[in-house]
């Protein structure tokens, strides 16, 4: 792929003059080079051996810590999930629905009633006639500005 870039040069004479210069992608100094499959597994590797030496540091520090010994930084330290029963999940289904009975109960008593809703606003005949006449003195007065 190629792009092309447009410059603004000097000349001698102290004109500027545009030239048209062609860059390929490879030539590029912004472009990351491209990954190869090597390439991160070499650095996949590179960081494991740090790991490893990090998990051996962090198991020493431990021991010297403790008097007992560290267990070693391969042994699995996750324990299996737990799984709860069907009758712990309702047990603790009714406890939330009971919270939430008590959290409204409890907003309920302390809001004010709600207050009606204002009736709608009608316009008066009079009213009506008044904003009818003022727009159409508006009118004439802009009908007689453009007049002029």
């Amino acid at each position: 792929m190629k792009i092309a870039r447009h410059d603004n040069v000097s000349g001698r004479s102290g004109t500027q003059s545009n030239f048209r210069q062609t860059i390929s992608m490879a030539e590029c100094e912004w472009m990351p080079p491209k990954l190869t499959n090597e390439m991160i597994d070499a650095a996949i590797e590179g960081f494991e051996a740090h790991k490893r030496r990090i998990d051996d540091q962090i198991s020493e520090l431990r021991a010297m810590r403790s008097a007992s010994p560290a267990p070693s930084a391969s042994a699995s330290t996750k324990q299996p999930r737990r799984k709860m029963s069907a009758a712990g999940r309702k047990a603790i289904a009714a406890a939330q629905r009971k919270r939430w009975a008590a959290s409204k109960v409890e907003v309920q008593t302390k809001s004010p009633r709600a207050k009606p809703a204002k009736k709608k606003r009608i316009l008066s005949a009079e009213g009506k006639a008044n904003i009818i006449a003022a727009l159409q003195k508006r009118w004439a007065a802009k009908k007689a500005a453009a007049k002029k």
